[in-house]
């Protein structure tokens, strides 16, 4: 007999016609913090920070930040590194508990996507937090502001926020802090948005299509 693994999902508003003007949509901009970066293996998750764009701007006001128990020390590097003390995440929700709540928010605002900036390592972090409860995670739909910036400059070779925030001229946040660097890859995100709509391309379909790195790599 098998066993089905059960699947936890983000659940976005899956109905956009491919026609919707970008403007009309709410994006979940996020980022995560763990106590390394082996984040497929041991180390664990300590902090989710989001905020929402909508309209073509950074609504600081629907943010969402939720430090993590990971259930072990935090080590001296990552609380230099992060700022997080094994105080913040003493008495704060284990992980299960973070992401579910994390999902709620993404919900309640009607998002269309997740957004990040290297969001694979934000991804696996989550899908292997989730293994820990015998749970599986329905990939959820997303845009990387690397593929994103692929798209808009691809002579940009370089992978760290902070410089890419500072060559396209956007806020710049608190570093390693999950709502910091979530709110600088939000306004990064929004300033790609706009020279995008400056190009002349304007809808949800032709976004999906710019931030696919496969097919750009076929089609342009």
């Amino acid at each position: 007999m098998f066993f089905t693994k059960k699947s936890i999902t983000c659940n976005l508003q899956d109905d956009i016609s491919l026609s919707t003007p970008i403007e009309e949509l709410t994006f979940t901009v996020f980022d995560t913090e763990a106590t390394g970066f082996q984040v497929g293996s041991t180390d664990r998750l300590i902090e989710i920070g989001a905020v929402q764009v909508k309209g073509l701007e950074v609504r600081e006001v629907d943010k969402f930040h939720t430090y993590v128990n990971p259930k072990r020390q935090i080590s001296r590097e990552i609380m230099e590194l992060t700022g997080i003390s094994n105080e913040n995440v003493e008495g704060a929700p284990e992980s299960l508990e973070a992401i579910l709540s994390f999902f709620q928010f993404v919900e309640a605002h009607g998002s269309s996507c997740l957004v990040g900036h290297y969001l694979s390592f934000d991804l696996l972090l989550l899908k292997s937090e989730l293994k820990r409860y015998k749970l599986g995670l329905k990939k959820p739909k997303t845009i990387d502001t690397l593929d994103f910036i692929g798209y808009i400059a691809p002579s940009y070779d370089m992978r760290d926020l902070e410089r890419y925030a500072m060559a396209f001229g956007t806020r710049i946040y608190e570093r390693h802090s999950a709502i910091g660097d979530a709110l600088t890859t939000a306004y990064l995100f929004v300033e790609l948005l706009w020279q995008f709509k400056n190009r002349g391309s304007c809808t949800w379909g032709e976004l999906l299509k710019a931030t696919d790195s496969q097919a750009r790599n076929i089609m342009y």
